[in-house]
């Protein structure tokens, strides 16, 4: 199992580059970010820390072509690569449905799934080539080209989704893997990795190569219990973006978070955080002792065939910056990179 973690760029510039440094260091497979304008720039955050490491893997999960034009998401990927020797790598999708909104899009008006299969096959020509010429239903080429090359020979390019079926089956058929984001439960997982599998074996592909990735909302410390209000004070912002399906395949009512998802909606974190009952936001995150996060990983996403551990970690200066609130005993960001490679990584599959 490959551990990554995945972060919210809204740190202070320094304080995340010295917690890619220290990942970079405890042997973490990636470090990922969300390509959202809520937040700083990850390209240019990334760019920045090229040089202070040495092996940790760097992209963006996900980038939105709805948003950013798939080619120039390319030629940021292929200068990343560049910039850290062949450790970038890329995942997109159309993107977060709620920031969309603020942009006047209705993704239901965007066939948003045959826009992401068509963009990936645009990057994948693009980041291949470095040249394209292409008319599609969404996007026209004519003998474009970029100096920005990918030093690897072949740059990952996955998909991120999280309704399926058909987008699990296109990121088995079609790409390098799949980032399925905020599923907690065997059954979920199992119905992401079978429709995976489905779309692999169309294409005559082994599912089991590719990078299949659970990103979930995490916390963890010795003291248990304040690990667990941490990433209470997280799902709802988390959990507003699920579709119903996938609530559903979690065990969640999606009417039991209405009240959560309008508290979201009004900007009012804190009033979120009183509505999360404890239940549903341990059904909603890995959190926990160590030893309580490695049991649920084991327990519910390792067996399904999942080979990814991706962690949104939720520390107390995240849970200060959106709610206001301040919560005693939450670890920092560093102190969970720690313990997780010190604990986490050891009990799974053990």
């Amino acid at each position: 199992m490959r551990f990554s973690y995945v972060m919210l760029p809204d740190y202070p510039l320094a304080e995340s580059i010295e917690s890619i440094t220290l990942a970079d260091e405890l042997g973490y497979y990636a470090a990922y970010a969300a390509d959202e304008t809520w937040h700083k720039d990850m390209w240019l955050l990334f760019a920045a820390a090229a040089d202070k490491t040495t092996n940790i893997r760097f992209g963006p999960s996900l980038s939105p072509i709805a948003l950013r034009e798939p080619t120039l998401i390319c030629q940021a990927a292929a200068t990343l690569d560049e910039l850290t020797g062949g450790r970038a790598e890329c995942v997109i999708s159309s993107g977060n449905f709620g920031l969309l909104a603020q942009y006047g899009i209705d993704w239901t008006t965007t066939k948003p799934l045959s826009r992401v299969k068509e963009a990936h096959q645009v990057m994948r020509t693009f980041l291949d080539d470095g040249a394209i010429t292409f008319e599609g239903e969404f996007y026209t080429y004519s003998g474009l080209f970029s100096f920005a090359r990918p030093v690897q020979d072949r740059l990952p390019l996955k998909l991120g989704a999280m309704r399926g079926p058909k987008s699990f089956q296109a990121a088995g058929e079609l790409s390098d893997g799949v980032h399925h984001a905020l599923s907690y439960t065997r059954k979920a997982y199992d119905y992401v990795v079978e429709n995976v599998r489905i779309g692999a074996e169309r294409a005559g592909r082994d599912w089991r190569s590719l990078d299949i990735g659970a990103w979930v909302v995490f916390a963890t410390g010795e003291d248990g219990e304040a690990a667990k209000q941490a990433a209470r004070a997280m799902v709802g912002l988390y959990a507003s973006s699920m579709p119903a399906e996938q609530l559903q395949r979690n065990d969640v009512p999606p009417e039991s978070l209405e009240d959560i998802i309008a508290a979201v909606g009004a900007g009012d974190l804190k009033r979120a955080y009183e509505l999360t009952p404890p239940e549903l936001a341990e059904k909603l995150s890995i959190a926990g002792t160590p030893q309580e996060c490695a049991d649920k990983i084991n327990r519910e996403i390792a067996p399904s065939g999942v080979n990814h551990m991706i962690l949104a970690i939720t520390d107390s200066a995240l849970v200060k910056a959106f709610s206001g609130m301040d919560l005693p005993g939450v670890l920092s960001m560093a102190e969970q990179l720690r313990l997780v490679h010190d604990k986490v990584m050891p009990a799974v599959g053990a």
